[in-house]
């Protein structure tokens, strides 16, 4: 058999395997011009904001109804974590705007703070 060709049986019938071989790369910049980066920051991403998290008993939660508190790990005045598809993405506070809650950004995290989960200086 040779290195570049192989035969293997596959369902009784002879298949021909072999090495691919790709031309070599010219060198040229094939990215977009602004109208792809244009396109690409119109996509709409869903903002999660993580006003803190709670453990309890699966007892407790099937016990819990409408008027019923669930504390959160989370104190007044500390920042909550903006996530974007699962990445913490920046902290925040909770602010009232028009009567609508909102978040004031405090900073963004660079990738590697997010998966860490310590924020940038």
């Amino acid at each position: 058999m040779a290195d570049e060709q192989t035969t293997s049986q596959t369902a009784g019938a002879q298949a021909a395997v072999q090495e691919a071989e790709f031309a070599a790369a010219d060198g040229q910049d094939i990215r977009g011009g602004q109208e792809h980066l244009d396109m690409l920051l119109d996509i709409q991403l869903p903002v999660t904001v993580s006003l803190g998290k709670a453990e309890i008993p699966l007892r407790r939660l099937l016990q819990l109804q409408p008027g019923s508190i669930l504390s959160l790990e989370k104190r007044i005045g500390e920042p909550v974590d903006l996530i974007v598809q699962g990445v913490p993405f920046a902290t925040g506070d909770i602010v009232v705007v028009e009567d609508c809650y909102a978040v004031r950004i405090r900073e963004i995290l660079t990738t590697a703070a997010g998966i860490n989960g310590t924020a940038a200086k």
